[in-house]
């Protein structure tokens, strides 16, 4: 496993946990810290992204999901695809394909069975309509 791999792991590790009890993404990273775990520098910059830009992603991941509201999606395919969706949106370093298949394969190892479709569908989606959500 790549250290961008590992790191978005652990991001979606943070951002899933934030959510569960109810803090803040950066609480959890400075407890992780504090406990002298390891943060990749990459880690940092995707839960920061992800946190800068939550509105913004729930809003388009809300409008697109087909039949499914963030509420109802399992927590770790609403990490998942938050995180997805910011690389495909905001990090320009990261190629579009990997940040869809690193999205699906995070859930393919997370979640449910059903999820690595799902996921891979509404980012798919999401890629191709990537210029006109970025105007």
């Amino acid at each position: 496993m790549s250290a961008r791999s590992k790191a978005r792991k652990r991001a979606l590790e943070v951002l899933f946990e934030a959510e569960q009890r109810d803090v803040r993404p950066g609480e959890v990273l400075i407890r992780r810290v504090d406990e002298d775990e390891f943060i990749n520098p990459y880690t940092r910059e995707i839960v920061g992204g992800v946190v800068d830009h939550q509105d913004r992603l729930d809003e388009i991941l809300s409008t697109y999901a087909q039949g499914w509201t963030l509420d109802r999606m399992p927590a770790v395919d609403r990490a998942a695809l938050r995180l997805g969706l910011w690389e495909l949106l905001y990090n320009d370093e990261v190629p579009d394909a990997v940040a869809v298949s690193e999205a699906v394969g995070l859930v393919r190892e997370l979640s449910t069975d059903d999820s690595p479709e799902f996921v891979n569908g509404l980012l798919g989606r999401l890629q191709r309509l990537k210029p006109s959500l970025l105007a």
